[in-house]
């Protein structure tokens, strides 16, 4: 048990060694830490790790999803549900079939079947490699929502088809018209199931008396109790997680009351995924040995080949299908019409995001060891190792290009989004002026007996008008963005210098620590609205 424990520790902390290093030489670190694992584990006398594929579905995705899902914007996922929906449904059933006749063509021995089990596997780009990749890019808006929202459902549609395959080749039977049913059955349920569950979930955060810790602790529960319910009853646990966290992010204001509460789970929450996320990535690597000594009778050269023949295959099939549906609906709707259109480069960025992840090989590795009667399941390292090979590829050969083909492309803004900090500096408006309106009506009394509201009175009439002319400023000036870049910039470096005062005035000892601490919680909330506090 310690030698286990000192293990995991000495992992994390090599992660994230890794981590900060992948920073400093600018390259999106879940490519670095599979690259990294992959190093680590050909080093003789580092112990071989072996991934229990229950541990990851388990343990790491349905905060994973839940996070993802939190981080969703309602609004814009419903708005561009439409291309959302053909990458997630209609690209994974694309992939999977195209895959799953390219396999038994190309690999000897492969059936149908089998085949459909690996286009299951390898049909979902992940998430987490998409969204850290593309950090920092100058990406739309428009195109980071659909392959968010794509990742969000495409894990649930893969899945469903990868059980589909494993029922066929276990049982020997499959029926088109029964997965169809099964399949919205599935995936119906799930979402029943998570939507249920979250509103049980959200009574008990409104109407129980919490405090900040339990909030936080509960919100971590959470996932993994619409998971297991939705599992329990052999329905679809990516739907539950996922249609439970955009029901609870979108109530969040309602039940995250307290400032406190809300930096307390972004604390914990942030702290939690990062180190999922970068543990995943690096464990992919170390896996190869494990997954390289079970080929049998498969040399490496023949997985590897299969592989990129794979990997081609599913990144030739996205550029396909992403194309025509950009383009398609637009013809056919005037509703379509009415948004910009995506143009070459839009799709092209869609078309090379599309990176396989920890699903993927988590899938993978939960293949049944043994058929039912016994006998060893048929092809199943090398199921595996072609997956590791396509996560790789995808990962490091997509991941690394990316930024340069966004670079390349000069890829612009799609659609008219206003900037965050013209978002920001109306929405401070609009509640100041609420304030205002608030003292008049309900405290006009108090407002001119009592010094201290008579004071928060005249400050909210001077910000009120301050923010009004900021906000005309950015609305028309045309080089608002360089001018909004320097005052970050300024601000950043006050807030920094203010910091280091509230330091000395702790060692002073005049001011008491916890009012210290207070002031130090404003200049982050000051910062975050700069900094942002996602992705």
């Amino acid at each position: 048990m310690h030698h286990t424990f000192l293990l995991v520790l000495g992992l994390l902390f090599v992660v994230f060694l890794l981590v900060m290093l992948a920073q400093r030489i600018r390259i999106a670190y879940p490519i670095f830490l599979v690259i990294a694992g992959l190093g680590i584990s050909l080093i003789p006398g580092v112990p071989q790790v072996s991934l229990e594929p229950e541990l990851i579905f388990l343990i790491f995705l349905p905060p994973l999803l839940y996070e993802a899902a939190w981080y969703t914007s309602w609004n814009d996922f419903w708005k561009w549900k439409r291309p959302i929906a053909l990458l997630a449904f209609g690209l994974v059933f694309l992939t999977s079939t195209v895959v799953a006749y390219t396999a038994t063509f190309l690999i000897p021995g492969m059936t149908l079947a089998l085949g459909f089990l690996l286009g299951g596997i390898v049909s979902p780009p992940d998430v987490v490699a998409a969204a850290t990749v593309l950090k920092g890019e100058k990406v739309p808006k428009r195109l980071m929502t659909i392959l968010e929202g794509e990742s969000l459902v495409n894990d649930a549609s893969s899945l469903i088809v990868f059980k589909f395959a494993l029922a066929a080749v276990l049982t020997g039977t499959f029926s088109m018209q029964e997965a169809t049913g099964q399949f919205f059955l599935v995936a119906g349920m799930g979402v029943v199931i998570g939507l249920t569950g979250a509103h049980i979930i959200y009574a008990i955060h409104r109407f129980l008396p919490t405090t900040p810790a339990i909030d936080g602790a509960l919100t971590v529960m959470t996932p993994y109790i619409l998971f297991l319910a939705a599992e329990q009853f052999h329905y679809s646990g990516v739907m539950a997680v996922v249609s439970g966290g955009l029901f609870m992010s979108f109530r969040s204001h309602e039940v995250f009351q307290t400032g406190s509460t809300r930096l307390n789970m972004l604390g914990v929450w942030t702290t939690m995924i990062f180190a999922m996320n970068a543990l995943v990535f690096i464990l992919i690597g170390l896996e190869l040995p494990e997954i390289i000594n079970g080929l049998g009778e498969y040399s490496i050269s023949d997985g590897i080949k299969y592989g990129i023949y794979m990997s081609a295959t599913i990144i030739l099939i996205r550029f396909l299908w992403v194309y025509p549906i950009a383009h398609i609906p637009r013809w056919l709707s005037a509703k379509a019409r009415q948004d910009p259109s995506p143009g070459w480069k839009g799709p092209l960025v869609i078309g090379w995001a599309g990176m396989r992840g920890v699903v993927s090989l988590a899938t993978a590795l939960s293949i049944p060891m043994l058929m039912s009667d016994g006998t060893a399941f048929p092809q199943r390292n090398l199921i595996i190792f072609i997956t590791f090979v396509v996560i790789f590829i995808t990962l490091v050969l997509q991941g690394l290009s990316l930024p340069f083909v966004i670079k390349f492309i000069k890829l612009k803004e799609i659609d008219s989004v206003i900037s965050d900090e013209e978002q920001q500096t109306g929405i401070k408006l609009r509640l100041d002026t609420l304030a205002l309106k608030i003292l008049n009506d309900k405290y006009k009394l108090q407002v001119e007996s009592n010094e201290l509201i008579g004071f928060l009175q005249s400050n909210l009439e001077r910000e009120t008008t301050n923010t009004q002319q900021k906000l005309t400023s950015l609305a028309h000036d045309e080089n608002s963005k360089e001018e909004i870049k320097t005052y970050h910039k300024i601000l950043i470096d006050i807030y920094g210098l203010q910091r280091k005062e509230l330091f000395k005035m702790r060692k002073e000892k005049y001011f008491s620590d916890e009012e210290i601490r207070k002031a130090e919680i404003q200049l982050d909330l000051e910062d975050l609205k700069i900094n942002g506090t996602h992705h």
